[in-house]
């Protein structure tokens, strides 16, 4: 999908600002309210816009604890390694999963209740698995994101 100056500049709002109402994107980006609509439907039927999200505060939802479980796969065929992808998406405590290249497979961020929940969640979704070697959990103290993802397309200015 070919993204212009306008369809970068509505992506970097609606990052900042995903309820923005419509007259209010226009406005930002110097648009008609009615090419903003045509504009959004395209980003988001074109694949450029995957959607639209709430920020959640973890504590509130009874989060006590978050770590990156760091797993290492005995083999690396393309089924084994999809099929541990899939499993581990399956697991509620699972935020996000990241498929690597290096000394592990798979990190994987967790929440959950407290240190109890870690260690039953771990032992049960993971290390009962014949595919998984070795897994590394590490505390995270903090969690920050940008919510947001830098543009580096050559946007044409037309």
């Amino acid at each position: 999908m070919q993204l212009d100056r306008t369809d970068c500049d509505m992506i970097a709002a609606l990052q900042k600002n995903g309820r923005l109402s419509n007259k209010e994107l226009a406005a930002r980006v110097g648009i008609a309210p009615s090419t903003c609509v045509v504009r959004l439907r395209r980003l988001v039927e074109g694949g450029a816009l995957r959607g639209f999200h709430a920020e959640v505060d973890a504590h509130s939802l009874g989060v006590g604890l978050q770590a990156v479980v760091a797993v290492r796969l005995q083999q690396h065929s393309k089924e084994i390694v999809e099929s541990f992808r899939a499993h581990a998406l399956r697991q509620p405590e699972v935020v996000a999963l990241y498929h690597m290249a290096g000394a592990d497979d798979f990190l994987i961020h967790v929440a959950v209740r407290d240190p109890e929940h870690l260690r039953e969640m771990a032992m049960t979704a993971f290390t009962t698995r014949k595919e998984v070697a070795h897994l590394q959990t590490s505390l995270i103290f903090e969690h920050v994101d940008s919510h947001r993802m830098p543009t580096y397309v050559d946007a044409d200015d037309s």
